[in-house]
């Protein structure tokens, strides 16, 4: 089981990140500053660093120059809310493996953590581009998807929605955790937009395939 620091000052997000992760199957450990940073990331326990720039102690930048500085080769994805170029920059050639701006959809950043993950792992580790749940197929290099013998034109939104589908077949899976996953941290826990969505992949992919658990959420059949 892969483990992940979360190095966040913002326990909102904090919170979000921690709950997304553990239930996508990885342990965590959230760090609020950048000194306990430094002090975490050097344990050798962990396979991953999100790394927030604008920690208290020192910055995330300040983190990652002196855990590169000592040879420490962990893998780290900088969570930002800054939108300029340079700091993305700075960030990537202080040694950063990728990056997240803030606001994100979670299913973007646990992409990221994957793929950082597999460029960790042996070259002849399973590297898992497509999901399949009965005749429904979803290749995730060239996002096309397929049901029986149809060719199906999916949105960047359906296919991620389809995707936490498929990754949980027969789970049933609650609005608020369809609305984090998919719509990111910052959405209004009210909308019916989850509603709506599952009502455009009924239509695209077959409204036998997406059960209504009613007080809940949605099931996908298996």
């Amino acid at each position: 089981m892969n483990r992940i620091i979360i190095a966040e000052d913002e326990p909102r997000i904090a919170s979000f990140l921690e709950k997304g992760l553990k239930a996508n199957g990885f342990t965590t450990l959230v760090v609020g500053d950048g000194p306990a940073a430094i002090r975490t990331a050097d344990s050798n326990n962990f396979d991953l660093l999100i790394l927030d720039l604008g920690l208290p102690g020192k910055d995330g930048l300040q983190v990652l120059e002196e855990l590169r500085g000592r040879g420490e080769r962990l893998p780290v994805i900088i969570l930002t809310a800054r939108d300029d170029v340079l700091d993305k920059v700075a960030g990537l050639e202080g040694g950063a493996d990728d990056y997240v701006t803030k606001p994100f959809r979670f299913e973007e950043l646990l992409a990221r953590v994957r793929a950082r993950l597999r460029d960790r792992q042996s070259p002849r580790g399973k590297d898992e581009m497509t999901l399949t749940s009965g005749d429904i197929v979803l290749d995730l290099r060239t996002r096309r998807v397929s049901a029986g013998n149809r060719q199906v034109e999916l949105s960047a939104r359906e296919f991620t929605l389809a995707e936490t589908f498929l990754r949980h077949p027969g789970q049933v899976l609650a609005r608020e955790q369809l609305l984090s996953r998919v719509w990111g941290y910052d959405y209004d826990p009210s909308s019916n937009i989850v509603d709506v969505y599952v009502g455009y992949l009924r239509k695209k992919l077959g409204s036998e395939r997406f059960e209504t658990v009613r007080g809940v959420g949605y099931r996908l059949r298996t």
